[in-house]
């Protein structure tokens, strides 16, 4: 059932994700193709706020923290994820890997490959303050109109 509450996480979450993704492009290499990264990552961060904070949103400003905290960890490796598995299938379609498992395992060595990647000062503090001020934001909006 939508509610504000939801709403407002959906937009809080996309926003953080979006400009997050902003400060995670430099750290690529110059050479990479990014296609529609960002985007992707967005929509990550909407059903992040939609589906994991939104609902939540009434329960109290001690539990916000929580909720906002785990809806930054559920967008961050679902983003990280379906990233990691688009790259793997491109190396599939060029004929990297000999077999299916080979695949499957290069998925999850690039998904710590891209967490690492983004495991700089910025990034991390970013999107820490980020969830836990989602957190407080979609409850605030939550208790007053929903």
């Amino acid at each position: 059932m939508p509610t504000f509450g939801r709403l407002v996480a959906a937009v809080f979450y996309g926003a953080l994700a979006w400009y997050t993704t902003l400060l995670i492009i430099p750290l690529f290499p110059e050479e990479t193709n990014l296609g529609y990264f960002q985007e992707v990552n967005t929509v990550f961060g909407l059903v992040a706020g939609w589906k994991v904070a939104g609902p939540r949103a009434g329960t109290g400003y001690v539990a916000s923290l929580s909720y906002g905290l785990t809806a930054l960890i559920a967008m961050v490796v679902m983003a990280l994820f379906f990233n990691s598995f688009f790259v793997m299938i491109e190396f599939s379609m060029r004929g990297r890997y000999k077999g299916a498992g080979e695949g499957v395992t290069h998925v999850f060595e690039l998904f710590v490959e891209h967490g690492m990647l983004m495991s700089t000062p910025e990034v991390l503090g970013t999107l820490l303050i980020g969830g836990f001020a989602g957190g407080l934001v979609t409850e605030f909006f939550g208790r007053r109109y929903s």
